[in-house]
């Protein structure tokens, strides 16, 4: 049996969300959140508003983009979109992985829109998107959490688009440079690539959207926590830190917290750079390493954020599917017992493998050691299989 490795992560949290909190994160430093106070009075309105404004600063969202607080985390934040302004034209959904399916189940089986194009593709890759039908209203995720795929780029979505671009960008936000001229709708939540906490999310408007918003009234009801507009007119107090439903000031000290921290350390290009080298180590690793590679098999389309694995070892791969499941979850089982990564098995719709979450509050460091320990955790699961055999 292979030695346990010496170094082990000093943070062993590489959940794909809730994720981990940034280096140096304590409890002290929410000691002024405005607790017991009114989210609607001065000192929690302005709380938020410091939300609004650092989101606007550390992501570089245009000035004359709209950004709300909206209930119920990216979901929430992807269902305003979705019920409030589909159903004006029509739409292409795309969809590579579980949340982009699921978005899929919202508009052909909940909304019950008649017009729309379903465009999939399976775990680990893309969609065509030179195919996409820009007159349509567009629905995709930036990145897909439970597939380890992204969209490389916004050069497949048309500048001059007659519809809009809603985008599910919860693992991308912070990560990955997002193409604002090209996007419409952005949505993201706080326990992302910024470890902060659940229950919250971030609803960006372009002018387009509000246009939408002003000019179009869907033809069904839309629950309260939904309605964004008032007379025809966008309810601009969302956007100014005004929110629909009560909010946590704990947890939206904790964002502001975060979003400081990224200032400290150089901003959106510091944050994306800390990502890409967390991925990197991955990609190092899986480059020596026989037994494991990327699910994805093309690079410029692999996430660096929710990295996803899967075992290669032609002992394992010639196994039916339920024992090579049973391998990688004695994988991610070994090193959690250890106490060394938790929380890194497969998304559970995904295919069978690990998911390493490599976003910006993690340390590249502990990325690296991790690497070793599921060596560690890969030898001893094959000499397990050799002894049942």
């Amino acid at each position: 049996m292979t030695d346990a490795p010496a170094a082990r992560p000093r943070v062993p949290h590489f959940s794909s969300g809730p994720c981990a909190k940034r280096p140096g994160w304590s409890l002290d430093n929410l000691k002024n959140a405005p607790l017991g106070r009114s989210h609607r009075a001065k000192i929690g309105k302005a709380r938020l508003e410091r939300a609004i404004a650092l989101t606007r600063t550390v992501l570089q969202v245009p000035a004359d983009y709209r950004i709300g607080i909206v209930p119920a985390s990216d979901t929430g934040a992807v269902e305003m979109a979705l019920w409030s302004l589909l159903g004006a034209r029509p739409v292409t959904m795309l969809a590579w992985e579980s949340f982009g399916e699921g978005w899929v189940t919202d508009v052909t089986k909940q909304l019950k829109l008649k017009d729309v194009t379903v465009m999939t593709a399976p775990y680990g890759a893309l969609p065509d998107l030179a195919a996409v039908d820009w007159s349509n209203d567009v629905v995709f995720t930036w990145n897909g959490t439970t597939s380890g795929v992204r969209v490389p780029n916004g050069d497949w979505i048309a500048a001059d688009r007659a519809g809009l671009a809603i985008c599910d960008a919860t693992s991308a936000a912070f990560a990955q440079p997002l193409d604002w001229a090209k996007l419409d709708v952005v949505t993201f939540s706080w326990q992302k690539v910024l470890g902060g906490e659940a229950a919250h999310g971030m609803l960006i408007l372009s002018p387009r959207a509000v246009e939408r918003l002003e000019t179009y009234k869907p033809a069904w009801p839309l629950p309260k926590i939904f309605r964004m507009t008032k007379g025809g007119k966008l309810i601009e107090g969302i956007f100014q830190g005004e929110t629909i439903n009560t909010p946590s000031m704990l947890c939206v000290e904790d964002y502001i917290d975060a979003l400081e921290w990224a200032e400290s350390i150089g901003g959106l290009a510091a944050l994306m750079g800390r990502a890409d080298a967390n991925a990197g180590a991955i990609a190092d690793w899986v480059a020596r390493t026989p037994w494991v590679d990327f699910l994805a098999a093309e690079p410029a389309i692999r996430s660096n954020t929710s990295v996803c694995l899967k075992v290669v070892d032609p002992e394992i791969t010639a196994r039916p599917a339920d024992a090579q499941a049973a391998f990688a979850k004695a994988l991610a089982s070994a090193v959690e017992k250890e106490g060394v990564a938790y929380d890194i098995g497969s998304y559970r719709d995904a295919p069978p493998g690990l998911r390493i979450w490599c976003g910006a509050t993690v340390e590249r460091d502990d990325v690296a050691a991790l690497t070793a320990w599921l060596d560690w955790a890969f030898a001893k699961a094959k000499a397990a299989l050799s002894k049942a055999a």
